[in-house]
């Protein structure tokens, strides 16, 4: 396949694989327990849609929908969630504004998922602190060789 656009109004977009979708849950998971927390992980492209979903038993119900938000905006963005409010500071339209908005979670636990500096999709997990949702993230970044 080219990396040439398939038209003038068409271009190839990278997306993580299925196999590499499968890896990142279970090494997400595999952390939680090592730590002894239960969550709620999702994968989703790089176009913010979801890839995949793995729930361990007893892990919290409402966090389900909360993970697979937190992948969608960093695959929607390319950032931590966590640096979401960072980057609105203290511009309180932005607050408000951003905080209107379906889907977009501003706290720690999702991360975009980068091969070689190139956007591929987001994480999120939920159910465990914000830190440990973000470290079972980081573990399951590291299985399949990406980055942030």
């Amino acid at each position: 396949m080219s990396d040439q656009p398939v038209s003038a109004v068409a271009v190839p977009q990278s997306v993580i694989s299925a196999e590499a979708v499968t890896v990142a849950l279970e090494a997400a998971v595999e952390h939680a327990a090592r730590i002894g927390v239960k969550i709620n992980v999702a994968v989703a492209d790089s176009g913010g849609n979801l890839a995949g979903f793995l729930r361990m038993p007893g892990a919290f119900i409402q966090s389900i929908d909360i993970a697979i938000d937190k992948a969608y905006t960093a695959a929607g963005f390319g950032f931590s969630t966590k640096k979401w409010m960072d980057f609105i500071g203290h511009d309180d339209g932005m607050k408000f504004g951003f905080s209107a908005r379906p889907r977009l979670v501003v706290f720690g636990g999702g991360l975009p998922i980068r091969v070689n500096g190139e956007l591929i999709g987001g994480i999120g997990v939920s159910g465990a602190s914000e830190a440990q949702d973000e470290e079972c993230a980081r573990a399951a970044l590291a299985a399949i060789g990406a980055t942030e």
